[in-house]
């Protein structure tokens, strides 16, 4: 502990290098799978529509929709599931159960024949997916020292936002059912690793260090203040998920209004938008290292994303590249994840941390079918640039009021528990 204490205290490199280990990477490569798979669905949820015979655009947008709010519904589902068992009975069972479940759920996709099965496969791996990144949030803040804690969960987010990247472009070059299955052989290569890598005495040596305390007890969330801290945190994530859920998936449907000169795709706005989020989210993990903050981090990172937006949504006449280029840069002022993730986990005693780090994540993403759902509730009356701007005006504020009132947590020692 000295040792990494040390190094904390000296050069750039090494401040990062005790953060550059086994647990550290094996924890990331879950979380680019976590996120090939979800970035996938966005890249072929046209050709795949089309191949069901699902051709109508209004039909293929309802689909759509079905579809990814069945995959985020399942995400909530699944962090509960998952970060109540991590609690309680150790984080090596959500480090491996749910890959299995969320690989099954991408083959599966492979033989859907209307928009209802495949809703339900999406739900299926959503639940899968839900233990990734919480888990991996929640072994690297335990184990790296506090002053370094944030440089660990960066790398981790940085990782797992490459598998966006990936997926944004091999989802393009390949068939829908080809993406699905490749999907489903790296998920299991990952629990191949991890069974290989991982020690579980070493994953689990924090689960008895409170042998008396109440884990994995949801309830703890929702009195003595702290149900209104978890809103909080929750709230701070759904931008990145306006974003990514509106702004990039639907880009087809929102630039037909904009007098765009050329055809804009999701998979190209999803490709670059990703890229942005993973260059975002390295920056803004090192600017919460050099500015020891992680609520100022995320403050500039949502001022810059609410900017970026209203510019994307007042274009007019521009072509394709232009769109993408704002997708790029919108993508890398949200790209404060890893740091939201990292303030969440924080935020609460080990009792009930993988609790917190699995579901704030993924009520974040489950949020988004809700999100999505009213962008296209108000569609018809308002128009589809104007609802993409309503509802973004809403959660952006409710986001910064959020941050503003949250305790700072940089430097935090975490070990501690929550008491009824």
């Amino acid at each position: 502990m000295d040792m990494h204490s040390n190094s904390a205290k000296g050069s750039f490199w090494q401040q990062i290098r005790p953060a550059l280990n086994m647990v550290v990477i094996v924890a990331g490569l879950g979380y680019f799978v976590d996120l090939f798979h979800i970035t996938l669905f966005g890249v072929v949820r046209v050709s795949s529509f089309n191949s069901l015979g699902i051709t109508d655009p209004d039909l293929a947008m309802k689909a759509g929709v079905l579809a990814y709010n069945a995959q985020m519904i399942g995400m909530m589902i699944g962090g509960l599931f998952w970060g109540i068992l991590g609690d309680k009975i150790g984080r090596y069972v959500i480090l491996t159960v749910p890959i299995v479940m969320y690989s099954v759920g991408s083959i599966a996709n492979v033989f859907v024949w209307d928009a209802e099965s495949y809703a339900i496969c999406r739900f299926i791996t959503g639940v899968g997916l839900a233990g990734e990144l919480g888990a991996a949030i929640t072994l690297v803040s335990e184990t790296l020292p506090k002053e370094i804690r944030g440089v660990g969960t960066t790398i981790v987010a940085t990782l797992g936002l490459l598998g966006s990247v990936f997926a944004g472009f091999f989802g393009q070059l390949m068939d829908w059912k080809s993406a699905y299955v490749s999907a489903g052989i790296v998920g299991f290569a990952l629990l191949a690793v991890r069974l290989k890598v991982l020690d579980r005495n070493v994953v689990d040596k924090n689960k008895n260090a409170h042998a008396k305390v109440d884990r994995g007890n949801f309830m703890l969330l929702l009195t003595k203040g702290r149900g209104l801290r978890y809103l909080k945190c929750i709230l701070i994530g759904i931008p990145i998920y306006y974003i990514t859920g509106v702004m990039f998936t639907f880009a087809p449907e929102l630039t037909k209004s904009m007098n765009i000169q050329g055809t804009v795709t999701a998979g190209n706005t999803l490709l670059w938008g990703t890229i942005g989020l993973t260059t975002g989210d390295f920056i803004s993990g090192m600017l919460s290292q050099v500015l020891k903050s992680r609520n100022k981090a995320v403050a500039i990172c949502l001022g810059c994303a609410l900017v970026g937006c209203l510019i994307y949504l007042n274009l007019t006449g521009v072509t394709p590249f232009w769109i993408n280029l704002m997708c790029f840069l919108i993508g890398s002022a949200a790209g404060y994840w890893a740091v939201l993730v990292t303030l969440a986990a924080e935020q609460f005693g080990t009792n009930i941390r993988a609790t917190v780090a699995t579901t704030v994540p993924n009520f974040v993403r489950g949020a988004a079918a809700l999100v999505v759902s009213l962008f296209a509730y108000l569609k018809p009356s308002l128009g589809v640039v104007q609802s993409a701007t309503a509802v973004g005006g809403v959660l952006f504020a409710l986001a910064l009021v959020s941050l503003f009132t949250l305790e700072e947590t940089f430097g935090k020692d975490l070990n501690f528990t929550e008491e009824k």
